[in-house]
């Protein structure tokens, strides 16, 4: 009988353990970010991880994945509703802060299915990286560009208009 209750002790030690150990693994709120480039319209779209399915932006001929940066996928205190528009003449798709530019002008502006997609923070922090936009007039495209991007490579391609939008969360893989 003893050995049974020191087993079962032991058991929920472990258990115990196990789950402390897991709860310093990755957060579960935190979501990945990722630029996709359609080499058909040649745009740029920011899109959090499962917002459309991979196998789909493959098929309407988006390449060039690449992390961006992590978010939060639930609102709380210093954070910011980040929303997806899509112009269905110019076929861009851009991501907007909440109350950076307004529903109005972004429809005057021929954007249209607005869609939730992350929640961002709002003040630089340990492990925050600033996010801007910047926009290429010619092609009416937006592109969404940590602060350690390669700028150059943009701004050659005629992206000029650089705009703060928020930070975004910096992590590595085996965080």
């Amino acid at each position: 009988m003893r050995k049974s209750l020191y087993c079962i002790i032991a058991l929920l030690a472990l258990i115990s353990v196990g789950k402390n150990a897991s709860a310093q693994y990755p957060n579960e709120d935190l979501i990945r970010v990722y630029r996709w480039l359609n080499t058909v319209d040649n745009n740029y779209v920011t899109l959090a991880d499962g917002e459309i399915q991979e196998g789909q932006l493959l098929q309407w001929k988006y390449k060039e994945k690449t992390l961006l940066f992590y978010a939060f996928k639930t609102p709380g205190p210093d954070r910011v509703a980040i929303y997806r528009w899509t112009n269905p003449v110019t076929k861009d798709q851009t991501s907007i802060a909440e109350d950076e530019v307004t529903d109005s002008d972004m429809m005057q502006k021929g954007y249209t299915l607005k869609s939730l997609q992350f929640y961002a923070p709002i003040r630089r922090a340990e492990n925050h990286i600033a996010i801007y936009r910047w926009y290429k007039t010619k092609s009416k495209d937006w592109v969404t560009m940590p602060e350690f991007g390669d700028t150059d490579k943009y701004y050659e391609k005629g992206y000029k208009q650089k705009t703060f939008q928020f930070y975004g969360i910096m992590r590595n893989e085996y965080e």
